[in-house]
């Protein structure tokens, strides 16, 4: 496995594998990893079999632009040991792992931003975030130029955001979307996990369980309004839970819906402590 930290070197690398006509997939990270990244690389890999053959790519990188807290930044989960002995495990062909400078140069003034997808939901809650997301994954894929790129469900405002960005600018790069994976007990796999202290991460398998309920009761033929007041009583009959938001958007495109006549998703953000967690379900009718 290739280890690669400047701009240049993962571009060369990427040029020998397109000399031989290899297929090329970007797994974009912030390290910290567990089973959920690992999984988005197994996908990369299988996108890769089926045609073909080819290279998978890990980028490892804590953005900065996406903190809003500068606590958040310095608590980041940062394990590079670790992190290196599990792609190695499970075979991806290159790390790139660029120090903060190599990404963002003095006296940048660029930015990349998705309006109106960057300044909803969780980007009320975290001004900027998605600014950061944007501007850091198109420069990842100027740097990689990948023929595609594995994102997680989980984050689906970032996916969302990510599939309109790539379809707005014309960038040549197929996103697949990557189911959530789950601890045993339902809650969604996460790096923020590890810094939930025991009571709260116990109480925050709440999220499954609302979520779980929001699938019955569009079953059962609920509405907006209904689902969205029974989600929040079950997050805040959780007294470790500070439910910072519960939304019901079109899972197309986030945007507002009044009846649940389509494919919808729950999106919710709830803080345990200082940590803030995310999960979200798809429900289709």
């Amino acid at each position: 496995m290739r280890i690669c930290r400047s701009r240049q070197d993962m571009r060369d690398c990427v040029a020998s594998w397109r000399a031989d006509r290899q297929g090329v997939v970007l797994v974009p990270t912030m390290g910290g990893l567990h089973d959920g990244h690992l999984t988005l690389v197994a996908r990369a890999r299988d996108w890769l079999d089926r045609r073909g053959g080819g290279r998978v790519v890990t980028s490892i990188f804590v953005n900065p632009m996406q903190f809003d807290r500068k606590t958040d930044l310095a608590n980041y989960p940062r394990d590079e040991d670790d992190d290196l002995a599990q792609l190695r495990a499970v075979g991806c062909d290159a790390v790139f792992l660029p120090p903060v400078d190599e990404i963002y140069r003095p006296g940048a003034q660029t930015v990349v931003e998705v309006t109106t997808l960057s300044r909803i939901l969780m980007g009320r809650l975290r001004p900027g975030h998605f600014r950061g997301v944007s501007t850091v994954v198109t420069k990842l894929f100027n740097i990689v130029e990948p023929d595609a790129a594995t994102f997680g469900e989980k984050d689906y405002q970032q996916l969302t955001l990510i599939r309109q960005m790539v379809a707005d600018l014309d960038i040549p790069v197929e996103i697949i979307a990557v189911p959530t994976v789950r601890e045993a007990d339902g809650l969604a796999m996460s790096s923020r996990n590890r810094r939930l202290t025991p009571p709260d991460r116990a109480a925050a398998t709440v999220l499954s369980r609302a979520l779980d309920r929001a699938g019955t009761m569009v079953a059962a033929g609920a509405g907006v309004t209904t689902l969205r007041r029974e989600v929040t009583r079950i997050l805040t009959a959780e007294p470790r839970a500070d439910v910072q938001s519960v939304d019901i958007r079109d899972a197309a495109d986030l945007s507002r819906v009044t009846a649940i006549d389509r494919p919808v998703v729950v999106l919710l953000a709830v803080r345990f402590g200082e940590v803030l967690l995310i999960d979200q379900r798809v429900i289709h009718l």
